[in-house]
């Protein structure tokens, strides 16, 4: 999926004048309303809003319920059948595996603080980081420095807006040998910063 950033910089401006969540309309057309807009959008727009952390809710434009569920299902199945899949064959026969069975009401709150849990690790990180490098003389220098170590970070570990332009490296790729020495160059410096970070 592509983003569009007019759109996106609108939308933006919109959620942070209002009060809640965007409204969004879906017709029987299976078209998308913004009524904070009063425009027609595409799941393009609403995979953009999430990578910028705005709110967004789904209504049924004739029964009025709530779909925001079913349609964040729909931007994955999209996403992961455009050829950048981000969940692993393994990973799905599992979550599979849960419907219907006696695990299944807690997957979802588990899943849940897992991710958030995950963000906030990373979140660290790149706060250590920044303030582990970016003082002293060579601060610009640290800084450029930074942005490379980050870079190579979420070729491997990708955040939200990264994982939307991720590819993944294949067998047959020649430089395969030189990116397993930099994910371990990485995790050997995240490691680091670990330990260098105050304990709670």
């Amino acid at each position: 999926m592509r983003q569009n950033t007019n759109v996106g910089f609108h939308m933006a401006k919109m959620a942070k004048d209002s009060d809640g969540p965007i409204t969004i309309k879906k017709y029987a057309n299976r078209r998308l309303y913004d009524t904070s807009s009063s425009k027609y959008i595409t799941l393009d727009h609403l995979a953009d809003l999430i990578r910028r952390d705005i709110e967004f809710v789904v209504i049924d434009a004739k029964s009025g319920d709530d779909i925001t569920h079913n349609v964040l299902t729909q931007i994955i199945m999209e996403e992961e059948s455009s050829g950048k899949g981000l969940l692993p064959t393994n990973f799905l026969k599992e979550i599979i595996s849960f419907y219907g069975g006696s695990m299944q009401k807690m997957v979802p709150a588990y899943l849940e603080d897992s991710m958030r849990s995950f963000r906030e690790n990373q979140r660290q990180i790149d706060e250590a980081l920044e303030s582990a490098v970016s003082q002293g003389p060579f601060g610009e220098i640290a800084r450029q420095n930074l942005q490379m170590m980050k870079a190579a970070r979420d070729a491997f570990v990708p955040s939200k807006a990264a994982a939307h332009d991720l590819g993944g490296a294949t067998q047959s790729d020649p430089g395969r040998g030189e990116m397993d020495a930099l994910k371990r160059q990485v995790a050997d410096l995240q490691a680091k910063i670990d330990r260098m970070s105050p304990e709670d």
